[in-house]
């Protein structure tokens, strides 16, 4: 897996660096009276991006109704819904570019939309990944994903538990390097059901973007060039063993195959979970005593390795405006306002990743001041992070695969079937499907 040198094209990103407006500055139009209707994804690490909103309608004179705020994964059905019964004027949707190819003809090319100059103050590649068709379809927001690996500090403090998991396993007790350590540690780690050694997003999306990355990891892949489903592969039976093995040690908590990325981020800062596989968004709600009893207690390192190189799957998070919105320059509006240097400042002091050079520019200097240790400690993490990240295959059908494949993942997880049947089934029916797509 060639790396993508993430953080060296941010930084050379320098020269579209340009200082930060406020709202009320920045000329938004006027739109007195005019409601925007708005699906977005919902979620603990959105809700202060939202709170802003109201600046903007103070400057614009229009409102914004929330219409939906559900997951990802339903606001995704929701919408393909809409599609299908020809219900799609409302304005702003939460997109990200794992989903986007999905949504033929439902959105705007912003790029006739937003100035030039505006659109080139983003991360190149981050609007390359926007790009669908050669549409932009969303601006990206302060939410460039990819996971890094969260861990309780306290574990690896106690000499009398790095004595006896020396003794158990052959090798110090230390922050895993590996995915096969991850395995040892939450084992030993895991006294259920008062404590998980880790816990993993188990349907939907979640779990096979987790599979599919892991199978990179060991050295295979999900689709091969021909659009082939290749993941029942010997890569791919370790990878889905690893979900098992941890399954079935009760290392996890007996819940974690209906959870997605809500339940993870709750558990985590609950602080009965060693080790967790996590997302930027979450990095400022687990070290805010508010919100999380692991707070002062948290580490973040980069992501581990399987046999070959270190897990990466990512993407971004954006907002689009419907072809069907009746007030479609309000629209972009708010999307330039949600997507502004302002708001990814406000939103990436909270852990997320920004898409602009100029915010990345801004976080890495405040980092390398040192004002905020545990900050540039992440940062740093998921600056080294991102060196391996990948995105999911670029084809319409990977979300309607993901729906075929998850269910025969946890049929493997809690031992209905095994691995190896497991995944000969799903390949199977994904192949069904690239074939009926005509790939080949």
């Amino acid at each position: 897996m060639k790396k993508m040198n993430v953080l060296g094209a941010l930084l050379a990103s320098s020269a579209l660096v340009a200082s930060a407006e406020s709202s009320a500055a920045q000329d938004y139009g006027s739109f007195d009276g005019v409601t925007v209707e708005a699906k977005l994804i919902g979620g603990q690490q959105y809700e202060a991006l939202y709170g802003r909103i109201a600046e903007w309608e103070a400057a614009t004179g229009a409102s914004v109704e929330i219409i939906s705020k559900k997951s990802h994964f339903e606001i995704d059905k929701e919408i393909k819904s809409d599609m299908a019964a020809g219900t799609t004027d409302w304005c702003v949707g939460s997109n990200h570019s794992s989903f986007a190819p999905q949504y033929e003809g439902l959105y705007a090319d912003l790029s006739d939309l937003v100035p030039a100059d505006e659109i080139a103050a983003f991360v190149p590649g981050n609007i390359g990944a926007s790009t669908v068709g050669g549409e932009l379809l969303m601006l990206p927001r302060a939410q460039f994903d990819v996971s890094v690996l969260y861990y309780l500090k306290s574990n690896y403090e106690d000499a009398e538990r790095a004595a006896a998991f020396e003794a158990e396993y052959g090798y110090a007790l230390a922050v895993p390097e590996t995915w096969d350590q991850v395995r040892d540690q939450a084992i030993f780690f895991a006294d259920p059901p008062n404590f998980y050694g880790t816990q993993y997003a188990g349907k939907d999306e979640a779990i096979v973007g987790r599979f599919y990355e892991m199978v990179v990891a060991e050295g295979g892949n999900y689709l091969d060039e021909d659009k082939r489903p290749v993941f029942n592969s010997e890569a791919g039976q370790r990878a889905l063993q690893w979900f098992v093995d941890l399954y079935e040690a009760q290392a996890v908590p007996a819940g974690t195959i209906s959870y997605v990325w809500d339940d993870l981020g709750q558990g985590f800062a609950s602080g009965t979970v060693a080790l967790n596989l996590d997302w930027p968004g979450w990095a400022g709600f687990f070290n805010d005593p508010d919100s999380s009893k692991a707070a002062g207690n948290v580490g973040v390192a980069i992501q581990p390795m399987g046999s070959v190189t270190r897990t990466g799957w990512s993407g971004h998070h954006g907002f689009s405006v419907t072809n069907d919105c009746v007030n479609q320059d309000a629209a972009v509006s708010l999307v330039r306002f949600l997507t502004s240097e302002e708001s990814q400042l406000a939103e990436s002091s909270g852990g997320s990743l920004p898409t602009r050079s100029a915010v990345w520019e801004a976080n890495v200097a405040a980092a390398q001041a040192g004002d905020d240790p545990f900050r540039a400690e992440a940062l740093a993490a998921f600056a080294a992070g991102a060196e391996y990240a990948f995105a999911v295959p670029p084809v319409p059908e990977w979300g309607e695969s993901t729906n075929i494949v998850f269910p025969e993942l946890q049929a493997a997880i809690v031992g209905d079937k095994t691995v190896e049947q497991a995944l000969n089934d799903a390949a199977e029916a994904v192949d069904e499907l690239m074939r009926e797509s005509g790939y080949y």
